[in-house]
């Protein structure tokens, strides 16, 4: 294998996909106390805190995912406390998409925001 090849992979961010079909799944996922916002991404594959991926978000009513560089903030493992899905959660990278995609977010959730219903999250 080409060694240059190899190492230009390595540097690749890695690329998720999430798709929340309705507004009860994006509450589940979204959190909303980072200060970009941020969603947990259910994934068997394995994530070091602090690594970067692009995020294909799609959001309920839209057509098409938004793409967004985030950063791995907390790892939830296989067979968790209290049932939780194994995943990771993700913090928006902080840039202009990341706000409008955060805008966006909380206008489709409303009300739910100051919800005490449980999440995906916490």
């Amino acid at each position: 294998m080409d060694p240059t090849f190899a190492a230009s992979d390595a540097l690749r961010p890695s690329v998720l996909q999430l798709v929340l079909k309705d507004q009860d799944a994006l509450y589940a996922a979204y959190m909303p106390w980072l200060a970009e916002g941020g969603v947990f991404v259910p994934t068997q594959r394995s994530f070091d805190l602090g690594e970067e991926a692009c995020l294909l978000l799609q959001l309920p009513h839209d057509s098409l995912p938004h793409a967004v560089i985030c950063k791995v903030v907390w790892v939830t493992p296989a067979q968790a406390v209290d049932h939780r899905p194994q995943g990771i959660g993700m913090q928006f990278a902080k840039s202009a998409v990341s706000a409008g995609l955060k805008q966006k977010i909380e206008a489709l959730l409303g009300p739910l925001l100051a919800s005490d219903r449980p999440t995906q999250t916490i």
